[in-house]
């Protein structure tokens, strides 16, 4: 296994280091599901859920997490996110509302963190938005879906990486 680098040599919590290393583009997706029963899709679709504009309301609060994963997530760093977008597919087969999310950058730092905490808080967003009809929704299926960028460079979700 390779070696953490959020890890110091007294393997202790720190923020990584990334002042030597350069700006590049980069870019994340990530994915997520939240699993629901066919009456509350039904709501969605029709925009009869009590509390209003559903997807309009997970799709904001998805962008506002993106630009603040640095406040939730305790090492990562301050990023000037130069696009953060949230779309939702409904699904009837399963039922349900899939949530995608892409965040770019030019940074020394990736932007997965960002991708995926705005795929969740726009999960957990339809979630509040709908647990009126629906408190066995179930979120699942948070994942990084791919991304570019930075010294790792390209990661597709189902890939095996080379010399694997």
């Amino acid at each position: 296994m390779s070696k953490l680098s959020h890890i110091n040599e007294n393997g202790e919590a720190r923020m990584v280091d990334v002042s030597e290393k350069g700006f590049t583009a980069r870019r994340a997706v990530a994915e997520g599901f939240v699993s629901m029963r066919p009456a509350t899709l039904a709501l969605v679709e029709t925009g009869e859920a009590k509390k209003g504009d559903v997807i309009g309301a997970a799709r904001i609060a998805g962008i506002m997490a993106a630009k603040r994963t640095h406040e939730l997530i305790p090492l990562c760093h301050s990023l000037a996110i130069t696009k953060a977008t949230v779309d939702f597919t409904l699904s009837h087969s399963p039922p349900g509302i899939r949530v995608t999310a892409e965040v770019k950058v030019s940074s020394q730092t990736g932007v997965e963190m960002e991708a995926l905490t705005a795929v969740s808080i726009a999960c957990l967003t339809l979630y509040d938005m709908l647990k009126a009809a629906d408190k066995a929704m179930t979120i699942e299926g948070v994942r990084l879906v791919e991304k570019d960028g930075g010294k790792s460079g390209v990661y597709r979700a189902g890939e095996r990486p080379e010399g694997k």
